[in-house]
């Protein structure tokens, strides 16, 4: 087997004599999980575009998601989807905490499926990181005089210097946010998404509870490895029992917090092994960071992989690769080396909606445009 450092700085000599000698291309082979299939391997990562009014989808939304479904991705993931006001991590982003937020949604799920994409959402909870500025209007937090809220967390502790202190959230607290996820699940599947990511990653709630550095409570959600993973475990049992059994179930996990005393790869094996036994997950999401604003990473294209073939190999879970990943060679090398199932691309398909068709072009893959973009299959 090829070690994934070693796989993913393959030289592009090497992954062309691949192609060569494949002529099914695995970003191509069609993907599995439950009753759902994806006509490919390539997903949209979700990705925020703080462009909402009141959590509600509008038509930024659908012409971002709808374009990189006409451009051939095998799943559409919408942005981060908040399950209450108090959870959004700043006051433009989408929410799905009362019936009239459905609407947006099911006609971005309705366009994406008639393309004969999957269509995906992400739900989460943004806990301490909640209540800032977009990112090209700073990102700092805002006061509640300036539109913020108080945040809330596992426990008293920001998330860095001059952020607001959230307020440790008590066991009503805690009930009321796992019910705010159950809502949400049943109105995700009430607007025709057949897959759901539970988003546990990147420093938001999930994660907080997950991680040591931020966590430290001293109940049953707190401490030990089993506490910590309580709250998510908790979530994600209810959510399972909301959202239709043919359909899967993606958690977005930081597999790393690249920091010590901080939430670890190992860590990360064990709670993905332990969602996999008890069904409560089909696929990890692997990601890293976003806990500790002073943590260290070293990126370069592919850099998380490891992370994603690691979990693969220790849980027996199916998993995504994400991180950096610009070029179908890299790509298709991550899956040929079986060190991840799905390939989860952002800037990548911020920059070139129709990425997957250039990608099948040079792989050599059958790819069939629209019908009304024939005239441009120019690759």
């Amino acid at each position: 087997m090829i070690h994934p450092e070693a796989a993913v700085r393959r030289s592009g000599e090497d992954a062309r004599r691949v192609f060569r000698r494949t002529s099914n291309p695995y970003l191509f082979r069609p993907l599995t999980l439950r009753g759902v299939t994806l006509p490919n391997r390539i997903a949209l990562s979700p990705m925020c575009q703080y462009s909402a009014e009141d959590g509600e989808a509008n038509d930024w939304h659908l012409i971002h998601l709808g374009s990189r479904a006409v451009g051939g991705v095998g799943l559409v993931f919408t942005e981060a989807v908040h399950v209450e006001p108090r959870g959004r991590i700043t006051p433009h982003c989408l929410g799905l905490w009362n019936d009239d937020q459905t609407e947006g949604l099911s006609r971005i799920a309705s366009f994406i499926s008639e393309q004969g994409v999957v269509a995906g959402i992400q739900i989460g909870h943004a806990g301490r990181k909640a209540s800032t500025g977009r990112p090209w209007e700073g990102s700092a937090p805002l006061s509640p005089k300036h539109g913020g809220w108080n945040p809330i967390g596992p426990s008293a502790r920001a998330f860095a210097p001059g952020w607001p202190t959230p307020d440790e959230m008590d066991h009503s607290e805690i009930a009321r946010v796992i019910d705010a996820f159950i809502q949400a699940t049943r109105r995700a599947a009430e607007a025709g998404y057949q897959v759901i990511e539970i988003h546990a990653a990147h420093g938001y709630l999930f994660h907080q509870f997950l991680s040591p550095r931020s966590n430290q409570r001293t109940d049953e959600y707190g401490g030990s490895f089993d506490n910590r993973v309580r709250f998510l475990m908790d979530v994600l049992t209810a959510v399972r029992d909301e959202w239709p059994e043919d359909f899967p179930i993606f958690v977005r996990l930081s597999i790393t917090d690249w920091i010590s005393g901080g939430w670890t790869t190992d860590d990360s094996s064990r709670l993905a092994r332990l969602l996999h036994t008890k069904g409560l997950a089909d696929l990890i999401d692997c990601s890293a960071g976003g806990n500790d604003s002073r943590e260290h990473a070293d990126p370069y294209p592919g850099y998380q992989v490891p992370l994603a073939s690691r979990v693969r190999a220790e849980a027996g879970i199916a998993t995504g690769a994400v991180g950096l990943i610009n070029s179908p060679e890299l790509a298709e090398n991550i899956l040929a080396g079986g060190h991840a199932d799905l390939i989860l691309l952002g800037r990548a398909l911020l920059a070139d909606p129709l990425w997957p068709r250039r990608a099948a072009a040079e792989l050599r893959a059958e790819s069939h445009w629209p019908v009304q973009y024939e005239r441009a299959d120019i690759y």
